[in-house]
């Protein structure tokens, strides 16, 4: 799955004991009713952040993860999360005839 938005957040990388470590981001969609999305990116993935901005327009390519998790007390909850594994600009150009870069909707096709 994939998600395209503007990079609205970038969270401090959190270390844990066992050596675990992720870093979140938030994201707002494009789409008709925009959402504001966390994203988080573990272990080696924490680093594919580094090249992007706030404001940045990305595309994130990600996973969805649930889990179950027995309270002390024995109930059953359950907890979901997305996880990114890629992360990129989009591209918003075409190429012309001679190799130049233009905007999509810079030339009439007539």
């Amino acid at each position: 799955m994939e998600i395209l938005g503007i990079l609205k957040k970038i969270f401090d990388i959190k270390h844990f004991k066992n050596g675990f470590k992720k870093r979140e981001i938030l994201v707002l969609t494009e789409e008709q009713y925009p959402q504001n999305l966390l994203i988080e990116f573990i272990q080696s993935k924490v680093k594919l952040i580094e090249n992007f901005s706030i404001e940045d327009r990305i595309k994130i390519f990600i996973n969805l993860k649930g889990r179950e998790w027995i309270t002390p007390t024995g109930e059953k909850k359950y907890f979901n999360s997305i996880q990114g594994w890629k992360i990129e600009k989009p591209v918003n150009k075409i190429q012309n005839s001679t190799n130049s870069a233009i905007d999509e909707f810079d030339e009439l096709p007539f």
